[in-house]
């Protein structure tokens, strides 16, 4: 089985991405998880460029990583300078890195336009840096930047570029796509000529602006390249990088290329998902392999299928990438996605199948009415039980009052809610005020459920988020309020209709601890209540 390498430039090229920056420390734990994964290089950053690069690399050195080689990064020496004194080739050798990475300029309008001087001096500047960063003990990786633009303005000076840095003592030699405009078939092509004159290491850097990254990698791979570079979640400038979530199971999984063991590719999703939170990004949902709807199945039909055999709708097992298979419930369900998901769920629904199909009617009826049960779990499930023989009902509602009032323009909003809740044959009123409506709602509920319930002191609310259904209707449109709650072992997410906002925000409120209360198996605690 042939080997490839894998290079990460999440941490460099990754950070060129709009909207991502990464702090030190994020840094260093994610060249951490990169070397738990089992890549071989990690591109920590251009240590010439900004002061946190230096002090991650400094910091770095005390990594104790077991598989990854951190790398810096940077340029060929400024023409006018001598390597020696070139301060950006100091950087790189004070960054005390086992490898580092150059690039250097293939394409000749870079040559006179960008750098202006002549082909030779170009020669020289790749060179001469190679040489002196060998001289000092460093495996070196040279990027030939722009190199297939180069290669259609000039495949001569092209190839030159690639020989001298050879001979000059690059380890590797990578063909970068840096504009992403490279189409499949010409990579693929230009790959195995290099190849054939070069032989030796040479690697693939993609760019993503044409959708291509991946497919033009692993097109380099099939015409010999054997080392890839890529970044997590295709993070980097403009449209991205070529993404090693879907490069490496694509190369070990469907190509018989080894990249890491098969123990190291059951944590792809995890590292996905880690990076996107240090990134401060959502998770990317519909990223192949990794993605949370990666493997979710909608359909009735699929989702009847895949009960049968996961093949059917499924290229792999998402349990080899450390994924899971997810069931959906929707106006699109069938009843094997609700037998499905109440097994998730824990509820056997067995041959019940009057119960069943309640419960698909009725989810199809919420649905219709603007519910959305994908990221509901918490209302999902208390729909289901509801409709079996054992429901138990903690509380009933009685009603509730909301008042926001401001005494003057320069006047604090004060919130207050009243509610009516009876539990067994006792009516409690509570009251309460908040810094808003549904945070003076939350604050009543508990205050007139904590003497019969007192684990509710446990749950806290952690995300609100309201959506518009019908944005035509304008002030007079349904929104949907989803609500995350958690306590110190799990969260839960509920959801509301209405459209009175304070009304869809108090239906997930009472969900929310409906489920929390059925979770813990609670029952009232306050003396003479029976129900």
């Amino acid at each position: 089985m042939n080997k490839i390498t894998l290079y990460d430039t999440t941490l460099r090229d990754g950070t060129q991405s709009e909207d991502i920056s990464y702090s030190v420390e994020d840094k260093l734990r994610i060249t951490q998880k990169l070397d738990e994964l089992g890549i071989q290089y990690v591109e920590g950053g251009w240590p010439g460029s900004n002061p946190r690069d230096v002090e991650y690399f400094r910091r770095a050195r005390n990594l104790k990583l077991t598989h990854a080689k951190v790398t810096a990064f940077g340029s060929t020496r400024r023409a006018r300078n001598k390597t020696h004194e070139d301060p950006n080739l100091r950087a790189l050798i004070e960054a005390e890195t086992p490898a580092v990475t150059i690039f250097g300029k293939t394409w000749l309008l870079h040559v006179f336009s960008a750098l202006n001087i002549t082909e030779e001096e170009n020669l020289e500047l790749i060179a001469d840096s190679i040489a002196f960063l060998v001289s000092h003990g460093r495996e070196v990786i040279y990027d030939a930047e722009h190199f297939f633009d180069g290669w259609k303005h000039s495949k001569e000076y092209a190839l030159k570029t690639l020989h001298v840095a050879k001979e000059a003592g690059a380890h590797t030699l990578v063909l970068c796509d840096t504009n992403g405009g490279t189409l499949t078939h010409e990579v693929e092509a230009i790959v195995r000529e290099v190849c054939a004159e070069l032989g030796g290491n040479i690697g693939i850097h993609t760019h993503n602006d044409s959708d291509l990254a991946v497919a033009n990698t692993l097109a380099a791979v099939r015409a010999g390249a054997n080392h890839v570079q890529g970044t997590i979640n295709g993070y980097g400038e403009r449209c991205g990088n070529a993404n090693l979530c879907s490069i490496i199971p694509n190369l070990q999984l469907k190509m018989g290329y080894s990249c890491i063991t098969a123990s190291q590719l059951t944590r792809l999703t995890e590292v996905s998902r880690f990076v996107s939170d240090l990134a401060n990004q959502p998770e990317p949902k519909r990223l192949p392999y990794v993605g949370k709807s990666a493997f979710a199945h909608k359909g009735g039909v699929h989702v009847s299928a895949v009960m049968k055999d996961p093949t059917t709708y499924e290229h792999l097992a998402p349990e080899l990438v450390g994924n899971h298979r997810r069931v959906l419930v929707s106006d699109l369900s069938g009843r094997s996605n609700v037998v499905y998901k109440a097994q998730e769920l824990g509820i056997e629904l067995g041959g019940n199948s009057e119960a069943t199909q309640r419960i698909v009617d009725r989810i199809k009826q919420m649905e219709y009415d603007g519910y959305h049960y994908e990221d509901a779990d918490g209302s999902l499930e208390l729909l289901i039980r509801e409709q079996l023989e054992d429901w138990y009902e903690f509380f009933e509602l009685g009603g509730f009052k909301v008042i926001i009032h401001k005494e003057s323009d320069d006047a604090q909003t004060v919130s207050e809610a009243i509610i009516k809740v009876k539990v067994g044959e006792e009516v409690e009123y509570s009251a309460a005020d908040g810094n808003g409506p549904v945070n003076a709602l939350d604050k009543a509920l508990r205050k007139g459920l904590e003497k019969f319930y007192p684990q509710i002191k446990d749950m806290v609310l952690t995300d609100y988020k309201v959506r518009v259904l019908e944005g035509q209707d304008g002030t007079s449109a349904k929104v949907r309020v989803l609500i995350t709650s958690r306590n110190a072992h799990s969260s839960w997410n509920t959801v509301g209709v209405s459209t009175n906002i304070i009304e869809a925000s108090w239906i997930a409120l009472v969900d929310s601890v409906y489920y929390y209360l059925l979770k813990v198996n609670a029952r009232p605690q306050q003396q003479g209540v029976s129900l």
